[in-house]
């Protein structure tokens, strides 16, 4: 059963995704169609980031991931060398 300090974690998460969401969808879907002479603008990074931060991330994550798994892996080798 979730503590109460769990459940807050797990909605500060919820809402913390719901944020980058949104301002990521604001970023790349709404932005293009407003004057780039618009105050607005100046809340955004360039456009440029708009697939650099995500390829980036993507990336590191699949690292992280292959990462975890190598180590798993090669963890569990190790006993069944010994035994043999």
């Amino acid at each position: 059963m979730a503590t109460g300090t769990d459940q807050v974690v797990g909605l500060g998460l919820v809402a913390l995704s719901l944020i980058v969401f949104a301002y990521y969808s604001v970023w790349v879907v709404l932005l293009p169609f407003i004057d780039s002479q618009h105050v607005i603008h100046k809340y955004f990074l360039p456009r440029a980031y708009a697939i650099t931060i995500p390829l980036v991330a993507g990336l590191l994550l699949l690292l992280f991931v292959g990462l975890f798994i190598s180590y798993v892996m090669m963890k569990n080798q190790r006993p069944a060398k010994k035994a043999q």
